[in-house]
């Protein structure tokens, strides 16, 4: 029997072209694999002769237990399967990749990173906004966004405007989010951006400040994924929207006039 293998692969923030090479060739590779709730369609079907098995969580809905995806794996590679647990992102932020490799390693399992693109950087980058800018943040704090207790802890240890804050998982929380920066000595009118879906034909991106942040249209993102990004670095999307574009999508995207942009191809690198 041949020797089994887990791979935590990184699958970015969705665009199947934003896979890493490695991460495309062991969903080829693959006799099986455990995805989460956020991965698209298209970058599932890269795995064309694996088993799929979804064992992603979803705040309100039933899921898989943490423990049940670290026998699921342990299990399978132990039968001599090559494994591909395929996260949303990268799979140590924010990921649970750390808990999982360490599992598999008191297992005595073979276990292999493969790093992707993590959406915390992906996303503003392809709304136009950079996390990091001479002269305006120097710095910038990922953080999850899903518990009121767990970044409220985060946001006491920062000075406020000090450094570039983005948010994963935070969508329902925005408000509450807003409310503790602002308590915290964060302006009100601090620039804020909500990223939806980034780097599919989905996307959309919202643009405001903290004083507005619980009206960002979260409800838009029909299950998809959805970044915060805090800072004025917010601001640089509006000096070079208009320039950023794909081979595919020539045409300057459209602005709603609500604060929306939204692009006229399948993928746009803005929205």
């Amino acid at each position: 029997m041949r020797s089994g293998l887990v791979s935590l692969v990184g699958a970015g923030p969705g665009d199947p072209e934003l896979l890493t090479i490695r991460a495309l060739r062991r969903l080829r590779e693959a006799d099986v694999v455990l995805y989460d709730a956020l991965v698209p369609l298209d970058v599932l079907e890269l795995a064309a002769h694996a088993q799929r098995v979804s064992v992603g969580k979803r705040a309100g809905r039933p899921s898989v237990r943490q423990d049940t995806i670290h026998s699921l794996m342990r299990r399978m590679a132990q039968r001599g399967r090559r494994v591909v647990r395929l996260k949303c992102g990268d799979p140590f932020v924010l990921g649970r990749g750390g808990e999982e490799a360490l599992a598999l390693a008191a297992a005595g399992v073979p276990v292999e990173i493969v790093p992707g693109v993590s959406t915390a950087i992906a996303a503003p980058a392809l709304a136009g906004i950079p996390v990091t800018h001479r002269g305006v943040a120097s710095a910038f704090v990922v953080c999850s966004g899903h518990d009121v207790r767990a970044f409220g802890k985060l946001l006491a240890s920062l000075a406020p405007e000090s450094v570039t804050l983005v948010v994963l998982m935070g969508l329902a929380m925005r408000a509450a989010l807003a409310q503790q920066l602002v308590e915290r000595g964060w302006s009100p009118g601090t620039p804020a951006a909500v990223l939806l879906a980034a780097s599919t034909a989905r996307s959309l991106t919202w643009t405001g400040t903290l004083a507005d942040l619980s009206r960002a249209p979260a409800e838009q993102a029909r299950g998809a994924p959805g970044t915060i990004v805090v800072g004025e670095v917010v601001n640089i999307r509006a000096a070079v929207r208009w320039s950023l574009h794909e081979a595919s999508d020539r045409d300057a995207p459209a602005d709603d006039g609500r604060g929306h942009v939204r692009a006229p191809g399948r993928r746009s690198a803005v929205r």
